[in-house]
């Protein structure tokens, strides 16, 4: 009798778990879905995501959505401590859609939806190789960026700079001519936010080499990355320059005291002359006075071989959670599709589209010529080692290392420390880590 319950147990499991798949691959991929379709379609969606500061641009979003689909009802919870909040949470079901925090690549599958195959996901979208597993996709970006620095116009112009500087020595000499000829402040490194600080990981690769392979997959395997390569490159170049913009003071008077909201309605008026930040930041630059004609966007400034390069890539993918029920999967990829395809979101955040139909906005007129290049995955086999050697050397590159970033404007406005030093304490914590992991180095 008991071998004959165990029997009928391991039947209905089993049943269980073909029914379960059969769920899964009765959903539509996000590629194949078709807007119009499904319209009865009845569901409740919790949309966690950080964007505190449109809230009534999303609710403009979801009537919109509603006039297809009405009965589809969609609650936005948005957050500031977004980062940290989210990866408490992602193994949870108290939310339907979120924008994926920093979890290991060989997690998605336990968390979210696979919303297609990266193949076939490449062909439509931009930007969707970051949050793939095993081939499939498990995010969807909401907006590209490429990155660069904010500068005002108005500004550069009283200064009497006539050319955007495209190595770190015009950029430092730029700054100084703000500080020389304007009561602007030449570099604002928001420094108070935290947050903010980490946006200067993201020229280490492609802005600083030219290789679409270093942040992914070089780095990991490079001896002493942060050395000095002599010419004004590689990550070394690009802390650099903030610690030369503070060590000469050509920044606020008090870091300390940075005002992130403040800070945007300074650099509409032609108070503050650059800030270090992706192309999400130029339509809030924008918004925040009467003066957005002024807001200027350019590629980071450093140079390879006398050509300059701009990482481009998603900013926080969507993804739908694993836990939902069918009904509300499905509402989700109709909403993201239709976030994706119909909303104008990534225009109205000064992004670059994920639609490959889509046009470029005029925010990057000042990159004609440069080429944008989107990291590469990493090598099969190697999908978690950058997040391994970030936490095994605690430098979290790309990763919310803002600390780190913010230790540099520390010494460099203190004097206690030498750029170099720095330097060399990030290379022994990272060849640490890789000897540590086992990691093979390039010498």
């Amino acid at each position: 009798m008991k071998k004959f319950l165990a029997l009928a147990l391991c039947v209905l499991l089993a049943i269980s778990c073909f029914a379960f798949a059969s769920a899964e691959e009765a959903l539509p991929s996000l590629d194949e879905i078709v807007l119009g379709e499904n319209t009865d379609l009845t569901a409740k969606i919790h949309f966690v995501y950080h964007r505190t500061d449109i809230p009534e641009k999303l609710d403009g979003y979801i009537k919109a959505f509603q006039e297809i689909y009405p009965n589809v009802e969609i609650e936005y919870e948005l957050i500031t401590d977004y980062a940290e909040n989210a990866l408490l949470r992602v193994g949870n079901n108290d939310w339907t859609i979120m924008g994926i925090p920093t979890v290991d690549t060989d997690e998605l599958p336990s968390y979210f939806v696979p919303l297609g195959q990266l193949d076939a996901m490449s062909e439509k979208y931009n930007f969707v190789s970051s949050w793939a597993y095993d081939g499939v996709c498990y995010g969807i970006p909401s907006t590209g960026n490429a990155n660069g620095v904010l500068y005002n116009k108005a500004v550069f112009e009283a200064a009497g700079i006539t050319e955007l500087p495209k190595t770190p020595d015009e950029f430092i000499a730029a700054l100084q001519a703000v500080k020389d000829n304007t009561d602007a402040i030449p570099l604002y490194t928001n420094y108070a936010a935290g947050w903010t600080m980490g946006a200067w990981d993201a020229y280490i690769g492609v802005a600083a080499t030219g290789k679409s392979s270093y942040m992914n997959q070089e780095l990991l395997h490079t001896a002493n990355p942060f050395s000095d390569n002599g010419d004004g490159t590689g990550p070394y170049a690009v802390y650099k320059i903030l610690y030369d913009a503070v060590a000469n003071g050509l920044i606020e008077e008090d870091y300390t005291t940075t005002d992130w909201e403040g800070c945007k309605g300074m650099m509409n008026r032609g108070e503050i002359a650059t800030m270090v930040l992706g192309s999400w930041a130029f339509t809030q630059m924008q918004q925040a006075g009467d003066k957005p004609e002024d807001i200027g966007y350019m590629a980071f400034p450093i140079s390879i071989d006398g050509k300059q390069y701009a990482p481009a890539g998603g900013d926080y993918n969507f993804g739908i959670n694993v836990q939902a029920s069918d009904e509300e999967k499905l509402a989700s990829l109709y909403y993201l599709k239709w976030l994706t395809h119909e909303s104008g979101f990534a225009y109205s955040e000064g992004g670059v589209p994920i639609d490959k139909t889509g046009e470029y906005p005029d925010l990057y007129a000042a990159f004609e010529g440069i080429d944008m290049l989107s990291d590469d995955p990493a090598v099969a086999g190697e999908e978690t080692l950058l997040n391994d050697l970030n936490s095994e050397s605690e430098l979290a590159l790309n990763a919310g290392g803002n600390t780190k970033v913010q230790e540099i404007v520390e010494h460099a406005f203190n004097g206690d420390k030498s750029f170099d030093d720095i330097m060399a304490d990030w290379n022994e914590a990272w060849s640490d880590a890789q000897e540590s992991l086992g990691v093979a180095v390039n010498e």
